[in-house]
């Protein structure tokens, strides 16, 4: 009798399961906050990128029903037919004038945001510079690009311009980089980067999904952090982090933006945001303009306090220079464990091992939030601590 055809399947998730590699996907039955009901028991969130406590915001509640009342659920139309509302304008038109570009266009999430723009600007026989440690979805969307991708050394400006040097062509050249790399923390060298793109006259992209709410005036992101406006050819947004809602946008040179609306596959072919998580997200760029560098510092201060507690504990909690605070523990099983224990003492802070990271860097990534309490902060650092010495982490 022939082999069953899915056995393949089983051997690969019995795999997963022997290397502590098997996720257990928990279920959220509450608002997202800074204490959030799972599977049935009240916990401290550390997991969600809720940066700024907009994901249960009263206005943005209240900017969504009232969109729901004026325009419906859903448009159910791609932006080219009949898919454009002109709230979707309004949207874009905002982000515009926050992000200080020439223009932005709206899409549906800020993954397939870096599998729209990519292709778009290059393909076959050219070349992308990507750092070794981009998003996965930054890494999709260079090889449907079918360009040559040229990894370089992780933040390394040096180790970019020798490649560069390496490669002369005068086909096109993109080097693309995530702003705030979202598993260890820290940032582009944003400000170094730009020069060589101009030496060499490469576009400049940057994925700012965790630089928005987080760095810049206001949380403007990266760009603004570093002064660059109008140096970055293409910046890269997601809704669904500090903005508390879900969508994704590209913003920057308006011809860029223009190629995009004749020519993003996922533009043309994909249905445009709902009426509700737009209107949301207008009034979650209105709070930011308006009270950004406040909650912006609750932020940093909670996540400075948090940081600080734990090294002197003794962790290991790498290199960040954000509020991304990662617990370094190496071994997959070991960081499972210690999540399963964090949560029975009522911290949901989940293991992160691969292919989000590499092999051997597992990691409880701390996500820490301006809806945190000191209370809160001191629970779950008392909660390390408690899981850290039953573990031998720490002494």
């Amino acid at each position: 009798m022939a082999k069953n055809k899915l056995a393949w399947i089983d051997d690969d998730l019995n795999a997963l399961k022997k290397a502590g590699l098997f996720k257990t996907i928990r279920t959220i039955q509450s608002d997202v906050a800074g204490r959030i009901k799972v599977d049935g028991k009240s916990v401290l969130n550390f997991c969600s990128n809720n940066y700024l406590g907009f994901a249960n915001n009263n206005q943005l509640e209240k900017a969504a029903k009232s969109a729901i009342d004026k325009y419906g659920v859903g448009p159910t139309a791609v932006r080219t037919i009949a898919g454009t509302m002109d709230i979707h304008l309004r949207l874009e038109e905002k982000l515009k004038e926050f992000k200080k570009v020439e223009d932005v266009i709206l899409l549906q999430g800020g993954f397939v945001a870096n599998l729209a723009v990519i292709p778009c600007l290059v393909g076959e026989g050219d070349l992308i510079f990507s750092d070794e440690l981009n998003h996965a979805s930054i890494i999709d969307g260079c090889r449907l690009s079918k360009a040559t991708i040229i990894r370089y050394a992780h933040g390394d400006e040096k180790d970019l311009e020798e490649k560069i040097k390496q490669n002369k062509t005068t086909k096109k050249k993109l080097i693309v980089t995530d702003g705030v790399f979202s598993m260890d923390g820290d940032i582009t060298p944003l400000d170094r980067l730009a020069p060589i793109a101009e030496k060499y006259g490469c576009m400049l992209m940057v994925d700012d999904a965790h630089g928005e709410g987080v760095l810049g005036k206001g949380g403007r992101g990266v760009v603004d952090h570093f002064k660059l406006h109008g140096k970055v050819d293409v910046e890269v947004g997601t809704l669904s982090k500090a903005f508390g809602v879900v969508g994704g946008y590209i913003a920057g040179k308006k011809k860029i933006v223009e190629l995009l609306r004749q020519k993003a596959r996922i533009f043309l072919f994909s249905s445009a945001n709902t009426p509700a998580d737009v209107a949301a997200c207008l009034k979650a760029v209105d709070i930011m303009q308006k009270r950004g560098d406040i909650l912006k510092k609750k932020l940093w201060d909670n996540a400075d306090y948090f940081r600080n507690k734990m090294q002197k504990l003794g962790f290991d909690v790498g290199h960040s220079q954000t509020p991304i605070v990662p617990v370094m523990l190496g071994d997959a099983k070991l960081a499972g464990d210690f999540s399963k224990k964090l949560f029975e003492k009522g911290v949901f802070a989940v293991a992160v091992g691969y292919p989000t990271v590499p092999m051997g860097k597992a990691r409880i990534r701390v996500m820490n939030s301006a809806t945190h309490t000191k209370k809160d902060l001191d629970t779950a650092i008392s909660a390390f601590a408690a899981v850290g010495k039953n573990l031998e982490v720490i002494k």
